[in-house]
């Protein structure tokens, strides 16, 4: 057994290995027959070649806005087809919302401060993940060992203890205050799934131009108006929200997003990249950039097509031209002293609509298309690791025992997250990387809008809080901290896209739809039904290479 494995969850696990967790996974939620669908919807889009053959494109030029993972699978898959592909990214860093800092040269001391986690069933991100050979190891999510603080009371993360130690705390119905905690939360947050038929459950993971309605009702309201509905009591509402911090931080958001992730199962089985996860993209970049790619079997280099990435300059304008059959992009340097634009047969627009928000578009988009760019709601996320001399929370002490997991709190940090490297071998005397606070929304807002200093201060005395450490504690053990808010990321501008209810319903369909005469596409994590993932990141590039090669392929042969 690799020394990073866990009792039925290998590292680097094959395909076979993975849909034995899935299968066990949807056992045990009543739900074994959703097993195909899951893997069909998450896995990724048909081969382009089934669209266009192999270097057929040749001298078409394609556009890129955003050097994402969006944007990167969406020319990886071009790049299939012979086309000329020149990719726009604003930032000097490789990987977009993908982001890991590393404190030490040799890149083996780091945190995430982006995409942390990979469930199971992300079938596309496997995908890549098989293609470019990288290595993965588990990641823990639930411990019991971990801690929950809420309303001042510090207890483990187990549901013998929040029955015990939490349901007193909360002036919950008798039916309430007997009912454990597993099925409380079962019931709150899964059993609407079981109320769809399981051909219907499939919309969950289907971005359509009409829904079953059967499924409309659960699209249309928010995570409060869902418990309030199932005739929970505000006292539950409240223990519930704060037990699971993040449905407390989304509560007047949309509940399908919990149904999106629920449905699948993402958070039973998860992994991580070795050396972190922004070796994905990295994957990616140095294969773009590669004159002999070895990623692309049975398609000789010259079939292939080339790659000119643009690094450092952001998109100010999408343009069509007279005739219609081009698309202008201008661009920028960030001091403004330079213009330029660029005619292309065919662009795919893979940034968040935060940014797209802000670039002149003329002629303008359909007006479902502009009011989705308007209106669609993306939540700020927030994190701060700690690179800390020593791993106090492996210690065997009240404050410790812990080895992966997450703590949860009602307070500023709303999680904290164990590092997974020492899931079979603790050794508390190293070095590790805590994430010391990880939240959304307005708990992110309100911790990130402070000063460095006051914005520390509150880390860690409400890291010392959770933990029952002595005050000053963390002082001496703490080297280095790294925060990011990602609403201050100037091409970001929001970690993820988070609907508000009802706008699945309204705009997902729309926004992936081609603009200009079916000349420009679209990509990201706001155009999938995995809203924060780098599975929806992945899919959607590949969809929208798929849906240029089918067009670009069609008007080759009409003329």
């Amino acid at each position: 057994m690799n020394i990073l494995d866990l009792p039925g969850q290998p590292s680097n696990p094959t395909n076979e290995q993975r849909y034995s967790l899935i299968r066990s996974d949807l056992a045990k939620a009543g739900r074994e027959e959703d097993f195909n669908n899951i893997i069909n919807l998450l896995g990724p889009p048909p081969n382009i070649i089934n669209y266009a053959s192999h270097g057929s494109l040749k001298g078409k030029k394609v556009g890129i806005i955003g050097g994402g993972l969006a944007g990167m699978s969406s020319a990886f898959e071009l790049r299939k087809l012979g086309c000329d592909i020149t990719i726009f990214e604003a930032r000097n860093r490789i990987g977009g919302r993908v982001f890991t800092h590393y404190f030490d040269d040799e890149k083996k001391i780091y945190g995430e401060l982006g995409a942390i986690r990979i469930p199971v069933t992300h079938e596309t991100t496997w995908h890549y993940i098989n293609l470019f050979n990288l290595n993965t190891y588990p990641f823990i999510q639930y411990n019991p060992n971990a801690f929950l603080y809420i309303l001042n009371t510090r207890l483990r993360n187990n549901p013998e203890e929040i029955q015990r130690v939490l349901y007193p705390k909360f002036n919950l119905t008798p039916r309430e205050r007997s009912t454990p905690w597993p099925e409380l939360y079962n019931y709150a947050f899964n059993s609407p799934i079981k109320t769809l038929p399981p051909n219907i459950r499939t919309e969950l993971l289907k971005i359509l131009p009409v829904y079953n309605p059967k499924y409309i009702p659960l699209l249309n309201i928010s995570v409060r108006q869902n418990l309030e509905l199932l005739g929970l009591s505000n006292e539950a509402i409240q223990l519930l929200t704060s037990v699971d911090a993040f449905s407390g931080s989304l509560i007047d958001e949309a509940y399908n997003e919990i149904l999106q992730e629920n449905y699948p199962i993402f958070f039973q089985h998860l992994y991580r990249i070795d050396g972190g996860n922004v070796n994905l993209p990295l994957a990616f970049y140095y294969s773009l950039l590669s004159q002999k790619p070895k990623e692309y079997d049975n398609i000789p280099n010259e079939a292939l097509g080339t790659v000119n990435w643009i690094g450092g300059y952001w998109v100010s304008g999408i343009h069509k031209n007279e005739a219609g059959d081009k698309v202008i992009i201008t661009y920028k340097n960030k001091e403004l002293t330079e213009t330029l634009n660029e005619s292309f047969d065919y662009v795919v627009c893979a940034i968040p609509f935060t940014t797209l928000k802000t670039v002149d578009i003329d002629p303008v988009f359909s007006n479902r298309k502009m009011e989705a760019i308007r209106e669609i709601a993306y939540v700020n996320g927030h994190r701060t690791i700690y690179l800390c001399k020593k791993r106090f929370w492996e210690e065997d002490t009240p404050y410790g025992g812990i080895n992966g997991g997450i703590s949860y709190t009602d307070s500023p940090l709303t999680t904290t997250l164990y590092p997974s490297d020492h899931i079979n071998n603790p050794n508390p005397n190293e070095p590790g990387v805590l994430v010391a606070s990880y939240n959304l929304h307005m708990d992110a807002t309100s911790l990130a809008n402070i000063s460095p200093i006051i914005h520390n201060d509150i880390v860690a005395t409400e890291l010392e809080k959770l933990h029952g450490l002595p005050k000053g504690f963390l002082k001496s053990i703490v080297e280095k901290t790294m925060y990011i808010s990602w609403d201050m990321e100037e091409w970001s501008r929001g970690a993820v896209c988070h609907m508000n209810a009802g706008q699945k319903r309204v705009f997902s369909y729309e926004i992936t739809r081609p603009e200009y005469n079916n000349r420009i596409f679209f990509a990201g994590e706001h155009a999938s039904v995995s809203h924060g993932w780098m599975q929806g990141s992945l899919y959607t590039g590949m969809q929208a290479a798929n849906q240029l090669a089918y067009y670009a392929n069609a008007e080759k042969h009409s003329i």
